[in-house]
């Protein structure tokens, strides 16, 4: 009865007040083949402490002790402790939206703060409070690109994230929308000739990632003096936000869609994680989502309020900029405890750290006899091509308790046996060292 209010007398009263005997009664306009027969196929209930060692022992499956050289768009940083017990608080249990300021003001502010602080971080002028994650920010950015300039036609570079081009394609699939992907040089990089091809009168944006999917190191103002001279937005795609403690912010881009997952967020077998759109001041009204800004009461007193809400349950759903943005408070809250946790030195001191020890690691395989693609400057995580396949490692890598990286066949199979390695601060030098070992 716990989760099913209704007792069994309620229950025959609501079918008589309908005119039926039975439940069977109340479902045959339902075809007997569309209906399940027989109990459902779940175990019985367990007692208490019963399902707690049940799931102790599935937990301990999931590789204990293993080092995962595994990036790719979800990055294990370093989570201070004090991010769980700080998003713990009761102030922060308060509704879905804040729809209502005078009982919102902490979950309003904290927002407040958090598109401030991204907007220091990316050089951008406005943040939305939220996406759903990266993927689907890139996504709505494209949109939004639409949307100012008029245009349809999107051109991406290869070396964006595979599954961020794949959330594209299939949010786009039945849209007017022409996409063409431009291909990667020899240094890992967009290829610049193709990309000055592919942009022309009808199209809206540009997207490029920087770092990009195989850790190198985009020119932002090459690929905006290129968009911009067409008449085309820039689009700035980024995955790990720790790069921006050290790297230069998207400052020549026009739109930012950036995942937020690396500023303290767990990787949680893929989510939830927190997306976000930064933008022009200029194309404000056109950004997806909603912003928190600050206003004054009748007294004087500073508060915040939701000064733009363009979403489907705000205004007519023919004028929302989007439908499928949300409310990601509270992985935003545990970016915003982490970014201000570590500061401006503290995220440099963190970028530099995975910077050295990517570094590090490239050149120990450099020196193992691996052949590591694609030369030009990079972040934290680089290429390698292996001399074997993965497979072929597979037990002296078990035995290690090493989880390599990612195989990238599947993705870019021209690149052959290559792995994608992702080093971040947590690495040691000694992990490091056996992984090269290993493979």
């Amino acid at each position: 009865m716990r989760y099913l209010p209704t007792s069994d007398p309620i229950r025959q009263r609501m079918l008589a007040d309908l005119g039926l005997n039975s439940i069977d009664e109340l479902f045959s306009h339902i075809p007997e083949y569309c209906r399940l027969q027989r109990p459902l196929n779940i175990p019985k209930g367990q007692a208490e402490a019963d399902i707690i060692r049940f799931f102790r022992a599935a937990a301990a499956e999931n590789a204990p002790g293993f080092t995962s050289f595994v990036g790719a768009g979800a990055y294990h940083h370093f989570r201070p402790t004090h991010v769980d017990t700080l998003i713990s608080r009761g102030e922060w249990f308060t509704a879905y939206t804040p729809y209502q300021p005078e009982i919102s003001q902490g979950t309003l502010q904290s927002i407040f703060e958090f598109q401030t602080m991204i907007c220091q971080l990316t050089g951008q002028d406005v943040a939305n409070a939220g996406m759903y994650d990266g993927s689907t920010a890139l996504h709505e950015a494209c949109m939004m690109a639409a949307r100012v300039t008029g245009r349809s036609g999107m051109v991406v570079a290869r070396s964006i994230h595979p599954q961020y081009r794949q959330v594209l394609r299939t949010l786009t699939r039945y849209r007017d929308f022409p996409t063409t992907e431009v291909g990667f040089g020899t240094d890992g990089r967009i290829d610049v000739a193709a990309l000055r091809a592919a942009v022309n009168s009808g199209t809206a944006a540009v997207a490029v990632q920087s770092p990009n999917f195989f850790g190198n190191l985009e020119d932002w103002e090459q690929a905006a003096e290129i968009a911009h001279g067409a008449g085309a937005l820039l689009i700035a795609v980024i995955t790990d936000p720790v790069s921006l403690g050290l790297l230069p912010p998207p400052e020549a881009a026009d739109i930012v869609a950036m995942e937020l997952q690396g500023f303290g967020i767990p990787v949680g077998f893929g989510g939830p994680y927190a997306g976000i759109i930064a933008s022009r001041d200029k194309f404000v009204r056109s950004l997806p989502g909603r912003l928190v800004g600050e206003a004054r009461d009748s007294e004087g007193r500073r508060g915040f309020v939701l000064t733009l809400s363009t979403r489907e349950q705000h205004i007519r759903r023919e004028k929302a900029t989007s439908n499928i943005c949300t409310n990601q408070a509270l992985c935003a809250l545990m970016a915003s405890i982490f970014m201000a946790t570590y500061g401006k030195q503290g995220l440099r001191e963190l970028a530099e750290q995975n910077l050295a020890k990517a570094a590090y690691a490239a050149s120990a395989f450099t020196a193992a006899g691996a052949e590591v693609l694609f030369p030009s400057p990079r972040f934290h995580e680089f290429v390698v091509r292996l001399k074997r396949p993965l497979a072929a490692s597979k037990s002296a890598l078990k035995k290690a308790k090493l989880i390599a990286g990612l195989p990238l066949n599947e993705h870019y199979p021209e690149l052959g046996e290559a792995l994608l390695v992702c080093v971040t601060e947590i690495i040691t030098r000694e992990d490091i060292d056996r992984l090269v070992a290993a493979l």
